[in-house]
């Protein structure tokens, strides 16, 4: 039987709308929990792609790592986020570790499960496409932040990220991160998002509160360029006159 928390977690996942109702019930039934200690693999590069994955309470980071040590972060997923599709659409391994970054617990959807909603149900499908578009989208705008952004900036359009409807339904105002998770998730150092995000509260955009920050201005975040994007956004239009 699966858990309460787990079960409330399914039910309302933006997804289950798509289903009949005894669908719903053999998803509910046919999948598991797990808990994932803070520094504890979800997924791990390699390793067969046999989940799909919600996240009922925590944050999960997605990253690539390289021999020498060195690691890429490229997103984050948080409570009510859910992660894995693009592995399971493919006969594929997982291309990518997921690492809890607090302690985290897991809804776990078996691969034949996923396999027979995309089968037999146009409403997951029309679900799936929506959810995938939202990846790419927020993935492109990584490259964009990474290649044109100073590091406020970057931890602006991070933080707001963390707002799209499709890949965070259930985010609110108060982004609970710590500095040391928007760091990472933003890839600047602890130091250089705190300065970041006093910067950003000079800006009348966030709120720096005990475990998180409260946003106070979306849409400011969202366009938000610092010096060193404005800068770069001057020697773009330059370089194109």
């Amino acid at each position: 039987m699966s858990s309460t928390a787990m079960e409330t977690m399914l039910r309302g996942s933006l997804w289950a709308q798509t289903l009949t109702a005894e669908e719903l019930d053999r998803v509910v039934r046919e999948s598991h929990e797990r808990e994932v200690p803070v520094g504890g693999f979800v997924m791990r590069r390699g390793e067969p792609a046999d989940l799909w994955l919600g996240v009922i309470e925590g944050l999960v980071k997605m990253s690539i790592s390289q021999a020498d040590g060195r690691i890429s972060t490229f997103t984050g997923v948080t409570t009510g986020g859910w992660a894995g599709e693009g592995s399971l659409l493919t006969p594929s391994p997982w291309r990518y570790d997921g690492v809890a970054m607090r302690a985290t617990r897991m809804a776990c959807v078996p691969r034949h499960t996923f396999e027979r909603l995309v089968s037999t149900n146009l409403g997951f499908n029309r679900f799936l496409l929506s959810h995938i578009n939202a990846r790419l989208s927020l993935f492109i705008g990584l490259v964009e932040f990474d290649r044109l952004l100073g590091p406020d900036a970057r931890v602006a359009r991070c933080l707001a990220s963390l707002f799209d409807p499709i890949l965070y339904p259930q985010a609110s105002s108060f982004v609970r991160l710590s500095q040391d998770e928007i760091g990472l998730l933003s890839a600047v150092s602890r130091q250089r998002a705190n300065r970041a995000l006093h910067a950003l509260e000079r800006a009348g955009l966030l709120r720096v509160e005990h475990g998180g920050v409260e946003v106070i201005d979306l849409g400011g975040l969202r366009s938000y360029l610092g010096e060193n994007g404005a800068l770069a956004s001057a020697e773009r239009r330059s370089f194109a006159s």
